[in-house]
């Protein structure tokens, strides 16, 4: 059988597989393992793959992927994420608006230590979302405003999304941290924009109490607030100030960021009760433990996508692609909105490292072939796929902000309160589409 023919149907088994509710690593596994079977043989595949899978998930690069993971949940555990929306809530609370921007913010804020969309949105709806309701935020929007700016985490470095993009594609992770920055900006004020309009729209009333509350907080107070962002400023300072002046590599500047948030969060905890010493000791036991089940996670579905995407690359699917693309002749640009298109359909059955480990080894050579800028492109997926993070039915922010909702609220409403929020996204892939620069000027300045 021809090999593309082969490749092709093992794609169409991994959909159906993925349908049916098989999880993803084992239908990546069990559809790329058939296919390369048909190919070279059931024991050449097997001794092929275990080779590929043992030198892709023990890369000495990917002891990142653990350490954002570790660094996100030491910030939940530390309270850092609760600081930094009282400090913004003192700012912006005094306008309409101002509790839905402050929680858009402090994800951002927030995602600048976690590098996790759906733990930032997860926690913010623990602490944001009850607070917005108690001062008559419709509840749909409280809980959607959570869920879509969670997703800026994956977009604001250290982002795990960005860090697996790179080692698929072999570009510099450096790089591909770096370029979201400014589509996380942009994203931060789009939905800041979002949530103005909407309650303009609703026309809500604050309760009297939080009027008169939050009109008699005093500069002194909002500047002493301040304070509460130094846990941020270190960290980001050792992320941004290792990669960008060349001091760590993304490994090194990880390692660093984990034991400064260590400290951060063991400095906080000095000089409490006995009881929060405690809690907060429990705390880092399940940070240790949430790391280790989640990296193990994301490590198995890195290897079942290895053995699939030996398979996409000896079937020549990628090399078929860009002869067709070359007949078409079809511009650079024509050719990412369709691969655009194609990320936001998957984003309706498929979670963020899934896509990514799925369609770059399918993807990406047929991008450089075209000689499409592959940072800006890199950006783009990206922003693709966090899209899907908001996107029915499976979009995982709506689902882990579900999980801590209060008992009155459905995923129907969040799912209705997020769609002004989609739209904010489109306007964001739009503009980055438009305006290239945005995702490559910041990279230019690191090397690697």
């Amino acid at each position: 059988m021809d090999p593309c023919v082969v490749g092709l149907l093992c794609v169409c088994i991994l959909l159906i597989l993925i349908t049916i509710g098989v999880h993803i690593a084992i239908a990546l596994l069990v559809s790329g393992l058939f296919g390369l079977s048909i190919i070279l043989g059931f024991e050449q595949a097997i001794l092929m793959n275990v080779r590929s899978m043992y030198s892709k998930i023990s890369f000495p690069e990917l002891i990142t992927l653990p350490l954002f993971i570790l660094m996100g949940y030491l910030a939940s555990a530390g309270g850092i994420s609760k600081d930094i929306y009282d400090s913004l809530n003192l700012w912006l609370g005094r306008f309409k608006s101002g509790l839905g921007i402050s929680t858009i913010f402090a994800c951002t804020g927030f995602g600048a230590v976690s590098g996790s969309s759906f733990v930032t949105a997860s926690v913010f709806a623990k602490i944001s979302a009850p607070e917005m309701r108690r001062h008559h935020y419709p509840k749909s929007l409280s809980y959607a405003i959570c869920a879509a700016a969670g997703s800026i985490g994956m977009l604001i470095p250290p982002s795990i999304l960005a860090v697996i993009y790179g080692m698929f594609s072999g570009l510099s992770i450096a790089k591909v941290l770096m370029a979201g920055i400014a589509p996380g900006l942009l994203w931060a004020f789009l939905f800041s924009l979002t949530v103005i309009i909407v309650l303009k729209v609703k026309k809500i009333k604050f309760s009297s109490d939080y009027s008169k509350q939050i009109l008699h907080v005093t500069w002194r107070q909002r500047f002493y607030s301040l304070r509460s962002w130094w846990p941020i400023a270190v960290v980001s300072l050792s992320i941004f100030g290792g990669i960008y002046g060349g001091v760590f590599s993304p490994s090194e500047a990880a390692a660093v960021a984990v034991f400064v948030i260590f400290i951060v969060v063991f400095c906080m905890n000095i000089g409490k009760g006995r009881d929060e010493q405690r809690e907060f000791i429990k705390q880092i036991k399940s940070s240790l433990t949430g790391t280790a089940s989640t990296s193990a996670m994301i490590f198995f579905i890195m290897g079942s996508a290895t053995v699939f995407s030996n398979l996409i690359v000896l079937s020549r699917i990628p090399t078929k692609l860009s002869e067709l693309i070359t007949y078409w002749n079809l511009s650079g640009l024509t050719l990412v909105i369709m691969m655009v298109l194609i990320y936001l359909m998957l984003g309706f059955i498929l979670d963020s490292i899934s896509m990514i480990c799925i369609t770059v080894p399918m993807f990406n050579p047929v991008v450089e072939a075209v000689g499409i800028d592959p940072i800006w492109y890199a950006t783009i997926v990206i922003t693709s796929i966090e899209i899907g993070l908001i996107t029915p039915p499976l979009g995982l922010n709506l689902y882990s902000t579900i999980a801590v909702a209060e008992p009155d609220v459905a995923i129907e409403d969040i799912v209705a309160g997020v769609i002004p929020f989609l739209l904010a996204e489109f306007v964001a892939l739009g503009l980055l589409l438009v305006f290239p620069k945005m995702s490559t000027f910041l990279p230019g300045f690191v090397g690697g």
